[in-house]
């Protein structure tokens, strides 16, 4: 097993809400609705079950049933894809990265079609630490710029523009992103 280091648990451990109870401002849930502040951190990594469909104005990016999704406290759920089901004569290398304390070292991409180009709209984890292993094959993008649905409802962008969750309509924040949501 690798070590962690001692400046990546320090990261770990800074956060005050980990999904073991709600805090005082979040939102109620009503029937059928989930509320980001029952998931975890660390981040679970499920199956998403429903159709993810994803295009760039009119041309397709990708369309699966085999979608993974990360669950993290105050997120909403970010939607990877399996590269499999992606149209990756759109993607090229974006360079540059950045680092997850629970993820690892994300790879940006960019989408190219003719010139028409989209900087750095999707993201992936070629070698990610060992508790988010289910994405190595997994790409996702962010929802603001492109038109993505699950199971054919619309998904709206989380706020703030810097994270990649989906918001879907049974869910309930409020959620990071958002002003004043820095710390948590």
């Amino acid at each position: 097993m690798v070590q962690i280091p001692d400046w990546l648990e320090r990261a770990r451990a800074h956060w005050q809400w980990r999904g073991e109870g709600r805090p005082p401002f979040a939102e109620p849930t009503g029937p059928g609705q989930v509320s980001v502040w029952d998931f975890p951190r660390p981040p679970r990594i499920e199956p998403e079950p429903r159709e993810v469909v994803i295009s760039w104005g009119d041309l397709p990016l990708a369309q699966t049933t085999r979608a993974l999704r990360v669950l993290e406290t105050s997120h909403p759920p970010t939607v990877y894809v399996p590269w499999s089901d992606v149209n990756r004569s759109l993607c090229v290398d974006a360079g540059g990265g950045s680092l997850c304390e629970w993820k690892g070292e994300a790879r940006y991409w960019s989408l190219v079609h003719g010139t028409a180009r989209l900087e750095r709209v999707g993201w992936s984890y070629p070698k990610p630490f060992a508790g988010a292993r289910a994405l190595t094959d997994y790409v996702a993008f962010y929802p603001a710029q492109l038109n993505c649905t699950v199971a054919g409802n619309t998904v709206r962008p989380q706020p703030g523009g810097f994270y990649g969750g989906w918001i879907t309509p049974e869910l309930v924040g409020p959620f990071k992103g958002a002003p004043g949501s820095q710390g948590w």
